[in-house]
């Protein structure tokens, strides 16, 4: 039985963003998910999120999990329900160096972690995030700057619009413990703040691996942050996974 809700704090999301080959992405993806898309391209990424006060809900903040730093390979991806299409993201692969994250995800809460070792540098404008995983199969390594306005981008024609993409996209599944099955998670926030950053050097296992995206099937695109956000994580139903996906 797993907690239907947690609170925390978003301390800080760094959001990196890449432009990818729709039909190749297509193939990596088990039922039900299809790749959204954006201006004819799919929507791929990497989460750095630093949670604070992770707790039940009503708990005071102090009672929570001390700080623990996370990432997540992520691909925006739709499906279809009873009640619609539904937009989120897929998560091949969550990693975490908190010990009681790896614990207790995919048991006590959705979210089945692998350990990682994280490095982290960061002042109120510059962000330099890597991890490296302690079984060798995944790392990255961000280094972005905050600036005033989005640029450059081809997903994001400004900053609210890529607000508006990702707010409607808080629904994320990945890979649970038991085979078969997709566990749910939901980013339910009352404030919603980005801020737009530049990215100076990004490099990742998953989207810099030649054999999974050869070249010219991948481009980075765009970075955004949140920082100091009050947010509750809502268990979703399971979903059950039909074929395969190609994991980090």
């Amino acid at each position: 039985m797993k907690l239907p809700r947690l609170q925390s704090e978003i301390q800080r999301r760094l959001l990196v963003n890449y432009r990818a080959d729709p039909d190749l992405v297509a193939r990596m993806l088990p039922e039900p998910f299809r790749p959204q898309l954006v201006h004819g391209s799919a929507v791929v990424g990497i989460c750095l999120i630093r949670l604070g006060g992770t707790r039940l809900p009503g708990m005071p903040y102090a009672t929570g999990l001390r700080p623990t730093e996370n990432g997540a390979h992520r691909i925006s991806v739709a499906w279809d329900t009873p009640e619609g299409e539904r937009t989120g993201v897929f998560i091949p692969r969550r990693d975490s160096h908190s010990r009681a994250t790896v614990a207790l995800g995919g048991r006590l809460y959705p979210g089945w972690h692998h350990r990682s070792i994280f490095t982290v540098a960061e002042t109120d404008t510059d962000l330099r995030v890597s991890f490296r995983s302690t079984d060798d199969e995944a790392y990255v390594d961000v280094h972005a700057r905050i600036t005033d306005h989005l640029t450059g981008s081809a997903l994001f024609s400004d900053l609210a619009d890529a607000s508006r993409f990702f707010r409607t996209g808080s629904d994320g599944y990945s890979p649970s413990r038991h085979p078969g099955i997709h566990e749910g998670l939901r980013l339910v926030a009352t404030r919603w703040h980005l801020e737009p950053a530049d990215i100076l050097h990004a490099a990742s296992s998953y989207y810099d691996d030649p054999h999974l995206f050869p070249a010219g099937t991948i481009a980075l695109d765009s970075a955004l942050v949140m920082r100091h956000l009050p947010v509750t994580w809502q268990s979703l139903p399971a979903l059950e996974r039909k074929g395969t996906f190609t994991s980090v």
